[in-house]
């Protein structure tokens, strides 16, 4: 009787140590800078938010319009205590916060999108995104009249700079004499300045709006002006149907359940991610139906091309607005040139403050 309890019961030990139902559920926490109804940045992770929540043995939560500085530190450092295994801090300006809490809880995995600070328990994250920017000004390039192209952008950081030269170097890929002027918003989130932002561009004969904002109001803009638009992080083609070329649009999903994976195996390390179109982590959106068939089939050949690796962005010689040779020819920039990137190609008109 004794010998078959000690049986049973190894039995049963065996079984919960190897069950997966058994293992830790992993708590997962996200924070956002903007609404997540705002079909834009934040829109974007929250869809990688649910892909995450469909995993087993995984809870996600999220907070939303989250401001940089010490609202966001509150947050992060909120999610801590309660025990979060892993928590994604989704803008720029959350980085130093994140790292000053990171620094209290070690046995939590910090991550954070679009910085370049490392700890050992905090890694950062984004996507090569100028790779679709370039695309898309190929789009704008050959479907402008005036060969004025409005950009509405948000803060004058490496990372929209980066995006504004993609653009205007695919624009004038196609169009050498596209000229792309630039305004600055100071916000990521602000619908009424975005779209007044734009229709400053429209004034000044800009006959298709890109953007580096987070709502689709520039767009709406273009649509009431009878020009063209290029959206950014989602498909914003429902909120100006008969504006809207494409997008660079994000897929976060991929990126987001493999580092989860990893944490539960162990495995997870401290770098920086920067994933491009070849991982699906960047992409861009159907285009509209007004972009003609030889644009469509243009673009699509410089995306394989993109994809496959056999031809780059920022490829010398390319010359600042001032006429200096910032790459030179044959060269191909390297990531910390692009990271660091705080001046604009020649053809783009407005300053970098």
């Amino acid at each position: 009787m004794k010998k078959t309890v000690v049986v049973l019961l190894f039995a049963f030990v065996l079984a919960v140590a190897i069950s997966p139902v058994t293992a830790k559920d992993l708590k997962i926490g996200f924070v956002y800078v903007s609404p997540i109804g705002d079909a834009g940045w934040s829109f974007a992770h929250d869809k990688g938010r649910q892909e995450v929540d469909a995993m087993p043995g995984v809870s996600t939560s999220y907070v939303e319009a989250v401001p940089e500085g010490p609202d966001s530190e509150r947050v992060i450092l909120n999610m801590a205590r309660k025990g979060y295994d892993v928590i994604f801090a989704t803008s720029y300006g959350y980085m130093d916060p994140m790292l000053k809490v990171a620094k209290q809880f070690p046995d939590t995995t910090f991550m954070h999108c679009s910085g370049f600070k490392l700890s050992p328990n905090m890694g950062n994250y984004l996507g090569r995104m100028y790779q679709a920017r370039y695309l898309s000004g190929m789009v704008a390039g050959a479907m402008t009249k005036s060969n004025t192209l409005g950009y509405v952008a948000a803060f004058p950081i490496p990372e929209v700079i980066r995006g504004i030269n993609a653009f205007a170097l695919g624009a004038q890929a196609v169009n050498p004499q596209a000229r792309v002027r630039v305004v600055w918003t100071k916000t990521w989130y602000d619908p009424a300045t975005e779209k007044e932002a734009a229709k400053s561009l429209l004034d000044v004969g800009a006959d298709v709006i890109a953007q580096h904002q987070d709502s689709p109001s520039p767009q709406e803009a273009a649509q009431e002006r009878g020009v063209y638009s290029v959206g950014y992080n989602s498909d914003m083609s429902p909120f100006a149907p008969k504006a809207h070329l494409t997008a660079p649009v994000w897929n976060w999903g991929p990126l987001y359940t493999e580092t989860v994976k990893a944490v539960r195996k162990g495995t997870w390390e401290a770098q920086a991610l920067w994933p491009g179109m070849e991982k699906g982590i960047v992409d861009l959106a159907p285009f509209g139906p007004m972009v003609h068939q030889n644009v469509r089939d243009m673009v699509t050949k410089k995306k394989t091309q993109l994809v496959s690796g056999t031809e780059t962005v920022f490829v010398g010689p390319i010359q600042d607005q001032k006429g200096e040779l910032r790459i030179p020819a044959g060269k191909t920039a390297t990531d910390q040139e692009l990271l660091s990137m705080t001046w604009f190609v020649q053809g783009v008109i407005g300053t970098t403050q």
